[in-house]
């Protein structure tokens, strides 16, 4: 058997390849072939790569790679009709993100490829952020250490109208209830926040359970000293967060988003920050990325922003690289896949 490790500067190639290896030691495919190609996110960002979205390298790159190849392991790798046209041998692509969204599920269902994610793999670095990011807004923690590296003690950053607010006591309310927002919701209740949870997939009875309140979203936003955007993006929740959504807001609360930046509506921001009806906002996802430099929120007030790094850990690589191993690994023992997104797919390609 041969197997494709098309990995990148986050999720490498010789992980995958590592992983693959461990995963079939022991098994009468020990010694597979191992095609390697390293791929050049994250160093250039992702994006439409014909027809799939948030992908890396060019469609001509992967034939080449896959070609002869059974399997593949990959993270940004683009999986689209051509590619899939071009790769007859091909029966899986493991895709080691929470979601296959550089692959063309259509086109692979129809060629006859199991397509594999990996959900959870980066749940404990973004819930680890979120918090963080939460945090610094709350505290001005970017601000003060900016002023001071320019030579400025801002000790008026202790005066009343500029001091920051506390967890403890506060409301804060989740978008979404998954690997990741459960688990911001287990850090923020232990700060002592109170924790309401806007998400129509999860029970109510698993919520208030977990001692979070369930609430619908237009209720839960007047609430809230801060919100926290964890839910998928799909064409149910694009724009969740809209100029009317925002509107409920308190005045003052702090949003952050490290979710996807589809989520929310980013025009109505820099007015509302402004306006001071936005106390903060922290970023780690945008509408377009990267952003363009005559983008309105670069010079908007109270602003934190980071490069997608949310589930950029080194234990999120090694994760990733052991989830995708073992749907190879049960692929190979001719094992049910674990996490298959194209459920229809039927059999294996002649």
């Amino acid at each position: 058997m041969r197997v494709l490790a098309a990995g990148d500067n986050f999720v490498g190639p010789d992980l995958l390849e590592s992983a693959l290896r461990s995963e079939l030691k022991g098994s009468e495919l020990e010694d597979p072939e191992v095609g390697k190609l390293e791929l050049p996110w994250p160093v250039e960002p992702f994006g439409p790569v014909g027809g799939v979205e948030e992908a890396s390298g060019s469609e001509d790159q992967m034939i080449e790679a896959v070609d002869g190849a059974t399997a593949c392991a990959t993270q940004m790798g683009p999986f689209t009709e051509r590619v899939f046209a071009a790769a007859p041998q091909l029966e899986l692509v493991a895709v080691c993100r929470g979601g296959p969204i550089n692959v063309d599920l259509a086109a692979a269902t129809e060629a006859g490829v199991s397509v594999t994610y990996a959900p959870g793999r980066n749940a404990a670095a973004a819930a680890e952020y979120a918090v963080g990011m939460t945090l610094a807004a709350l505290r001005r923690i970017p601000d003060s250490d900016s002023e001071l590296k320019k030579g400025n003690w801002r000790g008026d950053f202790y005066a009343y109208p500029e001091a920051g607010v506390e967890l403890e006591g506060g409301t804060v309310g989740l978008v979404g209830y998954g690997a990741i927002g459960s688990r911001v919701a287990r850090v923020l209740r232990a700060f002592g926040a109170e924790v309401l949870v806007a998400d129509p997939y999860t029970e109510p009875e698993r919520l208030r359970a977990d001692g979070v309140e369930p609430v619908e979203l237009e209720s839960m936003l007047p609430r809230c000293s801060v919100v926290s955007l964890h839910a998928r993006l799909t064409p149910e929740t694009r724009n969740l967060l809209d100029a009317e959504k925002l509107a409920l807001l308190p005045e003052g609360a702090v949003l952050v988003n490290t979710a996807r930046g589809g989520l929310l509506d980013y025009t109505p921001l820099p007015g509302l920050l402004r306006s001071g009806k936005l106390g903060a906002l922290a970023l780690d996802v945008y509408d377009v990325e990267p952003p363009p430099a005559d983008w309105p929120l670069h010079d908007a007030p109270n602003v934190i922003t980071t490069p997608h790094l949310a589930g950029a850990t080194r234990q999120t690589a090694h994760r990733a690289a052991e989830i995708v191993a073992a749907e190879v690994g049960r692929f190979a023992r001719g094992e049910p896949q674990a996490h298959l997104a194209n459920p229809d797919v039927r059999g294996t390609r002649t």
